[in-house]
Parts: C-alpha cells; structure tokens; sequence
C-alpha cells in the first residue's frame, strides 16, 4: 500500500502544487520523495511509501541503469514478478516486484505488460524516450487511481481525488477529478511543453476471462476438467488456496481481520495453515470488532479458537463511532449509505491494529459476496443467468463500493490490504462454472462456495455454514442494528424541511431518508459538487428496498433467532 501522484505539465510552481501530495500522506507513511522529471521541469511525481517488499531499494519513481528513460510510480504489489523473471529471463536490480513493469514493457509494449500482471495495482509510466505517458489499474479496481486532465493538457493523477481537487492550474480546473476505470490502461502523448494528449483509454482484461498470466501461475494446469461437482469443487479449493498462498509475499507481519463469518473464516482458516506450512515463525493475528456479544464477536471468537490464531477483540461503542463518521466520509470520498455504515467498523479496527500491533499486511474477504452470490437478495434472483449477470455487475463496480471502502479504511491508516477472494485466476474460474451450480440453494447463498470446504475440517460447520450478515449488521446486537443506532442519532441531527427540500439541494442521487442527508452534508462540506463520483446508490435488486441493510429483508433471520 502506497500513494502515488504526478503531473504532467503543470503551470503553477511545483513546490506550491506539491503540497496537494502530501493529502495522501496516510498511504505511505515509512517515506516521501518528490521527484523532477529531467527536461520536463513541469512534470513531476510524488511517492509515500509503506515498506512491505525490498526496504533498500523499493523508493520510488523506479528507475534503472538498463532502462533510463522510463520512470515508474506504482502501488501494489505483482505476485508473479519471479515467475515472469524466470520465463522472459529478466535481469532485476531490485528486489521491488513493480520493477517486473519496466521489463515487461520494453519486452511487449503496455498491452502485453497490463495483461501478464497478476496482482493488485495501479501505475503510471513515463518513456521520455519515446515521449508516452501510461496509467493502468488491475481488473477490480483493488488499487486506487484518480485523474484529472484539463483542456489544454495538464495531467493529475493520484492514489485519492483528494490529492487533486486542489491543484492549480492557469485554466479554469473545472475538467473532472474522476476514477481511473478498473482493468483499463490509458496512452498519452508527452508533447516537449510537458502537456499530454491522450491517444487510447483500452480495456485490458474483463473479470470472466481466464487471465494471460495463467501460463506463469504456481498452479499451472487445474488436475481434471469438466464441470461435474466434484471437479469444480476441487478445482475451488485448489484455486482458492493458490491465491492466498502468492498473497504471503511480505516482508513486514502478516493479520487478518475475522469477522466470524463465511468469508473472512476462510481466508483466516487458509492463511493460518499455509503460514504454518511454510515456516512463518510468528503467530497469525486475527481482529474482529463489535458491540459487546454482537453476533460477529462471538462467530469470530469461535473461529479463532478453533484456527488457533492470536485473536484480538475490538470492543464498538456507539459514541466511537459516531464521532467517527466525519473522517470516514473524508477518508472514503463517498457519500454512499451502506458503504459509510460498513466502513466505520473496519475504520476502527484499523486504527486499533496500527497502534496496537506490528502486523501491517491485512487479509480480508471483500469480493465473496459479489463472486459467490452472497448478499440475501440473490434468494429472490428470477433465474440462474440474472443471478450471474448481476453477480458480474457487482464485480464490475466493486472500485465503487466494498473495494473503495476496504482500501481507504486500511490505507488511512498505513496499512496494506490482501484480497485473495479476487484473485484473476480464481474468479474467472468461479464464473466459468454454469450459473445453476453458483445459485443459493436450500435456502443458503454462497452455498457451491461452503460446499467446497465442507469435508477440508478448516472450520467449525456452523461457521461454515453461518447465514450471511452484513459487517455493518454484524458487529452490532441482534436486538438493534449498526443501521439503526446510526438512524436514531441522525434523526435528531436533520430537521425534516431538510429532507423536503433535499431534491432541490442535492438534484444528482438525491437524498431519500435524513440519514443519507447527513452523509451528504459531510461529503459535500469536503468535496463540493463532486457528487458524480458516485453514479449511484448500492441497493439490492428483485426486492422492494428503501434500505441496503440486509436485516430489512423478509429473507433475513439472524442465527439467534432459530
């Protein structure tokens, strides 16, 4: 996890516009560097970086002795950099696995180097040689990446928009700060005055597409074919265990947040067993967060126990957070209902594990519920294919959502984010399998995905087979939700002419109910008229619902009430 930031031929005096880089300070916080680009004077970047891989030479923007006219400013991490050195013959001078980018492209060009990255990240890089400029982001979005280009060709881009929404610029900066799309690279064209062009923005990869980087995978071929239930769920299992198995790449303490539910128990499971398998000589630590006997403290309690991982409990007070919802919003750069619910949580045990421990690289379970077809309303899809192309969409907008809220949450406070559920390799094969078999069956969802592991004695079977709670749900008790303790302190915070009139003040995604209102008010107060970062509301679909939160549909039965 790092931030990244450039511009490319700025007007104004760089050391002011500099000051814009240091609003993603949080992303890196072991070093900053801020770097001219030679014969551009202006055109620059700026780098804070999170030590996990090469603590010598892992500054950047990286150059090269072999390539000198390519700079590179990356954030992420290439879990098949030794693979594609062992296959292409590559001769690194580093030990950073972003330097694999630099021989990737002058090997095969930009379109060959975005497609044969397995990992999570997003880049830019200058060839002042051949005068281009290229941005780049993996297919899900994992990695963050924003830009602004102006009509007369100044180029920003940074991790957050918060690192460019104030930037000078001689022109009018009424040009978009907008989202880089995921799976997608960009050419431009560095003209001599440092000002770019843009050529071509390409689609590299879709999520159903089996990866090219297959080829230079650990797990090359999958033992048998077929569709058969058997295969796919060995096949489940084989993939799933490979991605979190290349995710072990780290030189700092590895954790992993628990919710004690299908997803997160799984990755936990998993970790500790390989971390066990290959040596780490250090106790897998797990965190949970919740209200006092909220239902994801004791799932998780149970799951740890029986894992045997060193297991820490952050206890939620509802006055916590609360005060925390302001630096959330800013954090997250969202003003969406359901994604600030589930970030506070995650925003607080966050900052419980950066001061309180060592571990900095965290796994997580971001992208189950979109690739396994976990959220409750699946139960009401009217077929298998509307199942499927629902479960793509979701994966499509994921950089909107659950992986917006998982990266900043993490990274605003210096720590770095694994998600092995949206490993390339794993998802295009889970989407390969027929839509009948990925549909909720006997009344439970994700049910091909806790069928897989159901004989691997990983976890306890009523984990296993836990219905779903949203983390926002979860980590409050039964008898009142997240949700709710939220809506009646909000209540008292909007006046109900507020809400009348809340269509004329906000006419894009209008507020429906005082508590997105409040958001709003938030969001606004830190990025006025920004609010089409946010096409629009998570909501779940095929079900009459004025609310994301699970617990308001008839599907949903908390386990404690059976």
């Amino acid at each position: 996890m790092c931030g990244i930031w450039a511009l490319f031929g700025s007007d104004e005096c760089l050391s002011v516009q500099c000051l814009s880089a240091m609003k993603i300070a949080h992303r890196g916080p072991d070093a900053f560097r801020f770097e001219n680009v030679n014969g551009f004077t202006n055109c620059c970047f700026g780098f804070h970086r999170l030590a996990v891989v090469d603590q010598l030479y892992g500054m950047q923007p990286i150059r090269v002795k072999k390539f000198p006219y390519l700079w590179l400013c990356y954030n992420g991490e290439i879990y098949n950099f030794k693979q594609l050195q062992k296959q292409f013959g590559f001769d690194y001078q580093t030990l950073v696995d972003g330097e694999v980018i630099l021989h990737l492209y002058n090997r095969g060009g930009i379109e060959q180097t975005a497609s044969m990255l397995d990992g999570v990240f997003a880049f830019i890089l200058l060839d002042t040689a051949n005068r281009k400029v290229f941005l780049a982001r993996d297919t899900y979005g994992v990695r963050p990446l924003f830009k602004v280009l102006t009509d007369d060709g100044f180029l920003g881009v940074c991790s957050e928009a918060k690192g460019l929404i104030n930037l000078k610029h001689s022109t009018s900066l009424c040009s978009k700060v907008e989202p880089f799309l995921p799976g997608h690279y960009e050419v431009l064209d560095l003209k001599p005055s440092g000002k770019v062009a843009s050529v071509e923005l390409v689609k590299f990869h879709s999520c159903k597409d089996e990866p090219l980087h297959v080829a230079c995978d650990t797990v090359e071929g999958l033992p048998s074919a077929g569709f058969d239930l058997e295969t796919v769920k060995s096949n489940i299992r084989i993939l799933f265990e490979n991605a979190v198995r290349k995710r072990l790449m780290a030189h700092r303490r590895i954790g992993c947040l628990l919710s004690g539910g299908l997803d997160s128990s799984l990755v936990a499971a998993v970790l500790l067993k390989l971390m066990k398998e290959i040596n780490i000589n250090y106790p897998l630590q797990t965190f949970a967060i919740g209200m006092e006997n909220s239902p994801d403290l004791l799932a998780a309690r149970k799951v740890a126990a029986h894992i045997g991982s060193e297991h820490h409990e952050v206890i939620l007070n509802t006055e916590e957070g609360i005060q925390a919802i302001e630096e959330v919003i800013f954090s997250l750069e969202t003003y969406d209902i359901t994604t600030i619910r589930a970030s506070i949580g995650m925003y607080l045990v966050s900052k419980y594990i950066r001061k309180k421990t060592d571990s900095v690289v965290i796994f997580s379970g971001e992208g189950s519920d979109e690739l396994t077809q976990g959220y409750i309303y699946f139960h009401k899809a009217p077929s298998p294919e509307e199942a499927a192309e629902e479960s793509e969409r979701l994966l499509k907008e994921l950089y909107l959502f659950d992986v917006l809220r998982a990266d900043r949450t993490t990274a605003a406070h210096g720590l770095e984010l694994r998600v092995p559920f949206l490993d390339h390799r794993f998802t295009s094969y889970y989407l390969s399998v027929p839509a009948e078999l990925r549909i909720p069956k006997n009344g439970i969802e994700k049910y091909l995905l806790r069928l897989s592991f159901e004989d691997s004695n990983l976890l306890p079977k009523e984990i296993l087979w836990r219905p779903k709670e949203a983390f926002s749900d979860g980590i409050a008790s039964v008898k009142k939700s997240w949700f709710s303790i939220l809506q009646d302190y909000i209540d008292q915070q909007v006046d109900d002419l507020l809400l009348e009139k809340a269509a004329e003040k906000y006419p894009f995604n209008p507020p429906k109910t005082k508590e997105s209102y409040y958001y709003r008010q938030i969001f606004e107060k830190h990025y006025p008229g920004r609010s089409s970062w946010l096409p629009h509301y998570w909501m779940p679909r095929w079900v009459k619902a004025t609310d994301p939160s699970a617990r308001t549909l008839k599907h949903y039965k908390s386990a404690t009430q059976e």
